[in-house]
């Protein structure tokens, strides 16, 4: 019998539970799709939602995305995801907070096993670090696997969007291909300076306009208002912001021949990797693009191999993006489509 728990992006996850903490205010959502291959990995972000119902589904649909996302990467981890509410935009959350967050990862006994994302950094992993030994991302010494992942998703991102654009767009070359880059923060901003040092023109944007103006300044490159950059006229477009931006009302708005970024959930829902197919826009499934990061705090975590081995790992990002569009162009389908039958079947679900 299926039961309808209300939300459509609960899929037969294995888990998910709700945390409070009235001492420190936490309240905290840790979502565990799959322990097929190991155990629920993916970061935890500090964010502010409209509602309770919002960050349960942006559980649900991270911790997917990262049971995917490790499946395609060959990682013998499942997929997992935390979410602590913020109580206003723009809080930064404060030491008890972690801790308790922390004792909440540890209560579930190394079924997940959390890192950094929004809102979080490698000194808040190390206060969280202090209440459960099931935590990544942490300072590493220098030729080791792990810390920050953001610089290591952005390599990943940078090597798939030079796949994308040979692909796409025939490109041989970055320079003078023109890229819209929405979202400069640490994944973002480390992309756009490789591709500038490339040569391709850039086009960037952010929430945050100033960070975007001082990046252009430094690059040479161009800052745009943050509602106008996904209907700009450029080669590619790469969302590096926040997920679900791609929907029935935005994806008539693009004007590029490729999508590819390293945002999260890209995809508001299934049939929008439809309609990018449909008009005949590339796209790289934002889930095999941006795995950077994950190889980089998994590898930490499981005590497999130094910085040498993540390299290595990245660099075959292009290798499965390329699989998948390969298998698109055979059958039809969409790319969304066909990399989430190749994720499913390596958990086991497909």
């Amino acid at each position: 019998m299926t039961i309808d728990w209300g939300f459509p992006d609960f899929d037969d996850h294995e888990g998910v539970h709700l945390f409070t903490d009235r001492a420190s205010g936490l309240r905290a959502i840790i979502a565990v799709h799959s322990t097929a291959l190991g155990p629920a990995a993916g970061g935890v972000r500090f964010w502010h939602y409209a509602g309770s119902d919002a960050a349960i589904t942006d559980a649900l649909r991270l911790s997917r995305g990262m049971s995917y996302k490790n499946a395609m990467a060959n990682l013998p981890m499942g997929g997992g995801k935390g979410v602590v509410l913020a109580s206003q935009p723009g809080e930064v959350i404060g030491t008890a907070q972690l801790e308790a967050f922390g004792r909440a990862v540890e209560s579930l006994q190394g079924k997940y096993v959390t890192a950094e994302d929004v809102g979080m950094s490698e000194e808040r992993m190390k206060v969280v670090a202090t209440q459960t030994r099931h935590v990544s991302g942490l300072p590493v010494a220098a030729g080791s696997a792990g810390g920050d992942p953001g610089p290591v998703t952005a390599r990943g991102v940078y090597l798939g969007v030079k796949a994308a654009a040979r692909r796409g767009l025939g490109a041989d070359s970055m320079a003078g291909v023109r890229v819209a880059i929405q979202g400069v923060g640490s994944v973002g901003g480390g992309l756009a300076r490789l591709l500038a040092a490339d040569g391709a023109k850039l086009v960037l944007a952010d929430v945050n306009a100033e960070r975007a103006k001082a990046l252009a300044a430094e690059l040479g490159a161009e800052a745009v208002d943050a509602d106008s950059i996904l209907s700009l006229e450029t080669d590619i477009f790469s969302p590096n912001a926040l997920g679900a931006i791609l929907t029935e009302t935005s994806i008539p708005l693009l004007r590029a021949k490729v999508v590819a970024g390293g945002a999260n959930n890209q995809l508001a829902l299934r049939q929008d990797g439809h309609r990018l197919h449909d008009r005949g826009i590339l796209y790289a499934p934002d889930y095999v693009i941006n795995a950077g990061g994950i190889i980089n705090v998994g590898l930490e975590y499981l005590g497999q191999g130094d910085r040498a081995e993540v390299d290595a790992r990245v660099n075959r990002i292009p290798d499965r993006l390329i699989e998948v569009w390969d298998e698109s162009a055979r059958t039809g389908d969409p790319e969304s489509e066909v990399a989430d039958r190749l994720a499913q079947k390596l958990i086991g679900r497909g």
